[in-house]
């Protein structure tokens, strides 16, 4: 017997449709495994195949018929026939491709729409072949040509081949260097959330390639407008200012920039399709028109469904694997972005390559991790994030060591407080790093980073647990890459205080003392997070009956999983905005540890004396209005103005301020801007902007680049206030333990909000309200102090959120503040001649 003998032997039995029917889901499961089964109705004969029979049946624009295998299954017989006469049909489940019905025999055109091809000339006029018998046909063959192979050592070459460089790249080092390069026939999706930058990210490729190594770029712009597209390139190449250039109000500088850049950019090898329903479909298709194609940009696929952008929803599986086929056959790279961070719609689109960018604004810089299919995470690196100018660039000088943003990284849960574990004075150390390596200050650096290796070289104990191992891992790895020093730690610096005079308040020409009335420092212990029994004031209780009468259901606690994560991780203790200030005409000497400063006044103040001012009860005081959102804290981006009705935290420009009289109203937050000269600041300070600029005062506008705001309230901390406020008075003049008890546990109650340590369970876990507590306390005693500023007195010196000292031609308190024993009432001390 010969082979075409065989071949007969060998025809494939056929099914009928009704057994077919009865076994759908079984045959249907046996094509995903790769195997065919036939079908015959009367004449009519198909074959349900795997979706590789048909590639494009896996696109949900290819234009084929679909059917969910229930609908199949009733209308089996109508596939069937359809199918045998060239028009497959697409089996789905769950809206997912999962097999096709095909025709059992070689059409003398390729089915459908997606896969249409003209026949060759010579074939024009060929009429078909006559039909034969069922009996005597042979077995379609799914593939009419061998598939190409390739032997390993022709591709062990192309692999070590020195081309790689000329492949396109970011123009990014530091991202480069993680990457490599963007590798031909490889589809690359940069996964970032919305206003994270993603768009500009791919620009940045888009402009290497196309504007440095002079490769042709095809640019698919879906939801942006080419006009969009080119204003940001002009922004990024010449560095003006993109806001001013959407509203055509460049600078005569940046409009000379502009026009010297013209030339260079209109020649630039990039070819830009921004057409309505922007498919992947028609981008696959324009592709093979552009001659010497190097990268492939799509930008953006979106996550959200609409129905004006193909490029949206549901329909982005189907896409990013058309865009993939479309790398592969035309072997260039696609660079694609998604606006999320969703791990799994990520993880569905399956590219090649991901690079997940994250933005953080407070340090002026993206972090973007590098993952590969089958490899997971490989690299992390960072770029400057530079959105005023719709660019990133490549950091001016890396960190000192890489090790220790591996330890910062390792160290966030514990010094954001998210999570418990570290000894005290280890979480403060590690916490004033962060911040000093945030803010760029140079004069704490040294000294803290000396101490950060002595307790690198002898850790704390640490539990078990996966954040824990991180933390000990980056610690060995900081005291491997630290020279080492002086053997014998020397003591950590006091973290997160740069102006000594916060401990050293002045009261007179010399150096005489009072007691101001603060709130106790005093460390939370065990068993502070329940009231004693019998305490005359059982604090803890009355804020959690002051919070449960909100009709807001307030959240009084972020879950612990989710306190690693924007915008926790955004609070800091300096957002207090805590007043540091002595006059800049007033000398002050330093009389030593422990002891206050003497204040000595130039004769150009002329006769007078000074008074010291203590504030009773501020934080108290503060609660019987603060405004802040008693729910979830929701990204709210940019605001063009903040709504009375928002509060949170807000990203903001700090404000020039030319008062010298007096400090600047955001206090220490003002010294500890990012390289942007911007900071992140509560509602209160923000309130307070808004009426020094409606005033005149702060001539500046107020520009808010980025948000987490909530429902704004006034009133949750308000039955607390009034308790607070009853029982000192009650109490303040039996005085003696029981009111230092008092204050004890008013402190202990407000300290709960945001517990530091693993010493306490606390009921809550809110920064920002506790943030929103001292900044408004400091708001309070800012105004106060200003009052008296623009009635004619002469502030000395405004310090931390109770304490100021006037130079008064009789040594009296100005009249802007009220003496008395009740909360926000204040103390005053009389001083010598100021001569």
């Amino acid at each position: 017997m010969d082979r075409d003998d065989a071949r007969e032997v060998a025809a494939p039995d056929f099914l009928t449709v009704e057994q077919a029917r009865a076994g759908l889901h079984a045959r249907v499961k046996a094509a995903e495994e790769g195997q065919v089964t036939y079908v015959r109705r009367r004449h009519e004969e198909a074959v349900l195949a795997p979706l590789d029979h048909l590639p494009a049946a896996r696109d949900a624009g290819s234009g084929l018929a679909t059917h969910t295998l229930s609908g199949a299954q009733k209308d089996l017989g109508d596939l069937v026939k359809a199918a045998a006469a060239g028009h497959p049909q697409v089996l789905l489940r769950r809206s997912e491709p999962v097999a096709v019905l095909l025709p059992a025999h070689p059409q003398p055109a390729s089915p459908g729409p997606a896969a249409t091809k003209e026949l060759p000339p010579d074939n024009a006029g060929a009429s078909p072949a006559p039909r034969q018998p069922a009996s005597q046909r042979a077995a379609p063959a799914v593939h009419a040509t061998p598939r190409r192979l390739a032997a390993l050592g022709d591709i062990v070459g192309d692999v070590l081949s020195t081309a790689g460089p000329t492949a396109p790249r970011f123009g990014l080092a530091d991202l480069d260097a993680a990457v490599g390069s963007l590798q031909p026939g490889r589809l690359i999706l940069i996964a970032a959330s919305p206003g994270a930058g993603g768009s500009l990210l791919a620009l940045a490729a888009a402009r290497h390639t196309a504007l440095v190594a002079n490769q042709r770029v095809l640019y698919a712009a879906s939801g942006l407008t080419r006009a969009d597209v080119a204003r940001r390139i002009i922004a990024a190449e010449t560095g003006t200012d993109y806001r001013r250039l959407t509203t055509n109000t460049l600078t005569n500088q940046e409009q000379a920039a502009a026009r010297n850049a013209d030339a260079r950019l209109t020649q630039a090898p990039l070819l830009i399709d921004d057409g309505s329903g922007l498919t992947a479909e028609a981008i696959a298709q324009t592709a093979p028109y552009v001659n010497d194609l190097a990268l492939i940009v799509v930008d953006r696929l979106q996550r959200a469904p609409a129905a004006h952008i193909p490029l949206s929803g549901d329909q982005l599986p189907a896409a990013t694997r058309t865009l993939a086929r479309l790398a592969r056959q035309a072997d260039v790279p696609v660079l694609a972005v998604i606006d999320t961070d969703d791990p799994h719609l990520v993880q569905r689109l399956d590219a090649d390559v991901t690079l997940h960018l994250t933005l953080h604004k407070n340090t002026g810089t993206a972090e973007i991790t590098v993952a590969e299919r089958d490899f997971g995470p490989l690299a992390t690196t960072r770029v400057g994030e530079d959105l005023a100018h719709a660019r990133f660039t490549t950091l001016p000088q890396a960190p000192a060591h890489d090790a220790e943003q591996q330890l910062l990284h390792a160290a966030l849960p514990f010094t954001s407080g998210a999570r418990q574990g570290l000894p005290a004075p280890v979480q403060q150390t590690l916490a004033a790093l962060r911040d000093a390596t945030t803010t760029g200050d140079q004069n704490l650096l040294p000294a803290l980073r000396e101490a950060t290796a002595a307790l690198a070289v002898n850790p704390p104990a640490l539990n078990d647990g996966p954040q824990e191992q991180k933390l000990r891992t980056a610690l060995a790895a900081y005291a491997a890459a630290t020279p080492k020093t002086n053997p014998h730690p020397p003591h950590p610096p006091a973290p997160a205080i740069a102006d000594t005079s916060h401990s050293s308040p002045a009261a007179t020409l010399q150096n005489e003392s009072m007691t101001p009335e603060q709130e106790p420092t005093t460390d939370l212990q065990p068993g502070d997070e329940q009231d004693p029994k019998d305490t005359v004031f059982p604090g803890l209780s009355i804020l959690k009956d002051s919070i449960s009468r909100s009709k807001m259901h307030p959240l009084p606690a972020v879950r612990a999983d989710q306190r690693e994560a924007e915008p926790w991780t955004l609070l800091r203790e300096f957002m207090d905005g805590e007043p540091r200030w002595v006059h800049p005409d007033v000398e002050r000497v330093r009389n030593g540890a422990g002891q206050r400063d003497t204040l000595i006044v130039p004769d150009s103040f002329g006769p007078g004396a000074l008074c010291t001012i203590d504030r009773n009860g501020s934080y108290p005081s503060a609660c019987s209005a603060v405004p802040l959102a008693p729910n979830k804290l929701l990204h709210t981006g940019a605001l063009p103005e903040r709504t009375r009705d928002q509060a949170g935290i807000f990203y903001i420009d700090v404000p020039t301020w030319t008062h010298t009289q007096m400090p600047h109203p955001l206090g220490r937050l003002a010294d500890r801007a990012d390289a942007h000269g911007r900071v992140w600041a509560v509602t209160s300070h923000i309130q307070l902007i808004e009426r020094l600029i409606k005033s005149g005062h702060i001539t500046e506008p107020l520009h808010i680049h980025d948000s987490w705001t909530g429902r704004a309230n006034e009133s949750l901390f308000q039955h607390f206030y009034k308790e607070a406020r009853r029982a000192r008075t009650d109490l303040i003049d039996t005085g003696g333990e029981p009111y230092a008890a008092y204050k004890r546990r008013l402190s202990i109650a407000l300290r709960l909000l945001w517990p530091k340590g693993d010493v306490v369970k606390s009921p809550f876990w809110r920064p920002d309200w506790r943030m929103s507590v001292v900044a408004e306390a400091s708001v309070r005693h800012w105004v106060t102090a200003w009052k008296a500023v623009q009635a004619g007195h002469t502030l000395i010196a405004l310090r931390n959120v109770d304490e100021a000292v006037f130079h008064t031609p009789d040594g009296t308190a100005p009249d802007t503040y009220k003496v008395g024993t009740g909360f926000g009432e204040v103390k005053v001390k009389h001083g010598q001649e100021g001569t």
